[in-house]
């Protein structure tokens, strides 16, 4: 009985640093992908005013063309 008791305990003890070990990675995956997320948007947001300026510049050029 006792040796059942010591295996149960074992194992209960190696599934919980198993189930703990891999939470922290999903985590860690979890914060990648939101690093991620945040540094396409940055880059989205400056090509749209890179592209914003552009357009400024490309106008002001065809009104003094025109003038």
């Amino acid at each position: 009985m006792r040796k059942l008791l010591t295996f149960l305990l074992a194992f209960t003890f190696s599934l919980a640093f198993v189930a703990c070990d891999n939470k922290a990675k999903e985590e860690s995956a979890a914060e990648e992908v939101e690093e991620s997320v945040e540094e396409a948007g940055d880059s989205m947001e400056e090509a749209a005013e890179d592209v914003e300026e552009s357009v400024e510049e490309s106008a002001e050029e065809v009104e003094e063309e025109v003038q």
